[in-house]
C-alpha cells in the first residue's frame, strides 16, 4: 500500500469549474490528499470504482463523532463546511440510526408518491414557462432560466411536499446557498445556520399547530408517537437537509442540462429525432456535469486502503462525484464527451451509491424530465446569451454549476 500524494491538493473555497483539476488528479490517481478550508486535512475519492468501494464500505461511517480532527476541538464553530458533520438527520446517521429516520421519510419519495407529483411537476412547470416569456420580454429577450425557471421548480415541488409556504422560497434558497458555499467567512456561516434552523423551526410550529397533508406534518406525527422517535434537532436537521437537498441538485441538473444541450446542439437534434430520450439527457447530464462535484463528509473507522491510498481513520472525506463522472477507467477514453447514445453499461454515481443513496433519485429525475421535454419544446431555438466562459460559477466546490444561465429564448 503506498502513502497519499505528498502534495496534497488545495480546495478552492470558490468552487469553479471542477473537471480540469479533477483530470489531474485522476491521473495520479483514484485517491487524492486534499487541504479543505480552513488548513483542515482531508482526502477525496475521485475514481469510480474506488469511489463506488467506498460508498458502500462497512468500516466508513457519516456520525461526526468519527471525525477526529473535531473531536480532538480542531475545527471552529464557524467552519464554512461544518454543519455538513454536525446537522442532525440521515446524511450524518449511522445504522439503525440512519434506518430509523430514512423509513420515516420513505414513505414521501416512493415512486407511487412521485407519480401524484408528476401532474403538479408539469403543471408548474408550463406556468414558469410563461413567466420566463414575460421575462424575457422585460429583458430585450434575454431572461436569467436558472432563477426563472430551474430554480423555482424544485423548489416549488420540495417544498409544497414538505408543507412550506411560498413566501419562504426565496430566503430558504439564498440560505441553502450560504449553507453549501466554501468561500464564506465563520460569522457569516454561522448567522445562515442560525436563520435557517429558526425559519424550520417556525415551519414545524405551525404544522403542529395545523397540521396537514405533507411530510413535515408526518414527520410531527412519528415523533409523537414514539416508537420511531424522531428528536426535535433530528426534524429540523432532516427538514433542512430535505430542502438544500431537494432542490439544490435539480436546480443544479436542469442549469447543466440546458448549458450541456446548448452547447452540443447535434445531441439535442438527436433527442429531437427520436434517436434519444429526455431520460437519456438527464442521465448524460448527471454523469458528465454531476450537479454535485464534491459531498462532504465521511469518515473511515479504521485505516483504510481505497485504490491503493491508505486512508487514515477519522479522516474527513470527499465523494468526488464530478470526478467519478468522467473517469476514463470506468467510461472509457471518451469520458470527457457528452454523448447521449454512450452504452449505459457502467451507472454513475452522481446520485450516491449503496445506503446512503439519493432517496430523491426518482423526483430529481421527473423533474428534470418534465423541465426539460417542455422547455425546449416551447423554445425550440434556445441557446446561451453569452459565451459558457463568461458564466459566474458557483463559489463552491460542493456544488457544481453556474451562478445565472442567461438565455435567449427565441435563438
Amino acid at each position: 500500500m503506498e502513502p497519499a500524494a505528498a502534495r496534497p491538493h488545495r480546495m478552492d473555497p470558490a468552487g469553479g469549474c471542477p473537471h480540469a483539476a479533477n483530470a489531474r488528479l485522476l491521473g495520479r490517481g483514484p485517491v487524492a490528499s486534499v487541504i479543505l478550508p480552513g488548513e483542515v486535512e482531508g482526502m477525496a475519492v475521485l475514481g469510480h470504482e474506488a469511489l463506488r468501494e467506498f460508498l458502500s464500505h462497512p468500516d466508513v461511517a457519516k456520525d461526526a463523532r468519527h471525525f477526529a480532527a473535531l473531536q480532538a476541538g480542531a475545527i471552529d464553530d464557524g467552519w464554512p463546511l461544518r454543519t455538513f458533520a454536525t446537522v442532525q438527520g440521515m446524511t450524518t446517521a449511522d445504522g439503525a440510526d440512519h434506518r430509523r429516520l430514512r423509513s420515516l421519510m420513505s414513505k414521501a419519495f416512493t415512486a407511487r408518491r412521485v407519480e401524484e407529483l408528476r401532474p403538479r411537476t408539469e403543471a408548474l412547470t408550463a406556468s414558469l414557462l410563461d413567466g420566463l416569456e414575460t421575462a424575457a420580454g422585460r429583458g430585450g429577450g434575454i431572461v436569467d432560466l436558472r432563477a426563472h425557471f430551474a430554480l423555482p421548480l424544485p423548489m416549488g415541488v420540495i417544498c409544497e411536499l414538505l408543507g412550506v409556504d411560498a413566501a419562504l422560497h426565496d430566503r430558504l434558497h439564498e440560505l441553502s446557498n450560504r449553507i453549501v458555499a466554501t468561500d464564506i467567512g465563520p460569522q457569516e456561516a454561522k448567522a445562515a445556520n442560525r436563520e435557517m434552523v429558526e425559519m424550520l423551526g417556525a415551519v414545524a410550529a405551525a404544522r403542529t399547530q395545523n397540521p396537514g397533508d405533507d411530510l413535515t406534518s408526518a414527520l410531527i406525527a412519528a415523533r409523537e408517537e414514539g416508537g420511531d422517535r424522531l428528536g426535535p434537532h433530528e426534524l429540523i436537521g432532516t427538514l433542512m437537509l430535505t430542502i438544500i437537498a431537494g432542490h439544490e441538485t435539480t436546480l443544479n441538473l436542469i442549469t447543466n442540462a440546458v448549458r450541456a444541450l446548448c452547447a452540443h446542439r447535434d445531441q439535442l437534434d438527436l433527442v429531437r429525432s427520436g434517436g434519444a430520450s429526455w431520460a437519456d439527457v438527464v442521465e448524460e447530464t448527471l454523469r458528465w456535469d454531476s450537479p454535485v462535484s464534491y459531498f462532504p463528509f465521511r469518515y473511515p473507522t479504521r485505516d483504510l486502503d481505497i485504490g491503493g491510498t491508505v486512508i487514515p481513520r477519522g479522516t474527513p472525506v470527499l465523494a468526488g462525484y464530478s470526478a467519478a463522472g468522467r473517469d476514463p477507467s470506468a467510461h472509457g477514453p471518451d469520458a470527457g464527451r457528452f454523448d447521449l447514445t454512450r452504452d449505459r453499461g457502467v451507472r454513475h454515481l452522481s446520485l450516491g451509491h449503496g445506503a446512503h443513496y439519493c432517496m430523491g433519485a426518482q423526483l430529481a429525475r421527473m423533474e428534470g424530465v418534465a423541465a426539460l421535454e417542455q422547455l425546449f419544446a416551447r423554445f425550440p431555438h434556445l441557446d446561451l446569451a453569452v459565451p459558457e466562459s463568461e458564466l459566474p460559477r458557483h463559489a463552491s466546490f460542493v456544488g457544481n454549476s453556474v451562478r445565472r444561465l442567461p438565455v435567449r429564448l427565441h435563438g
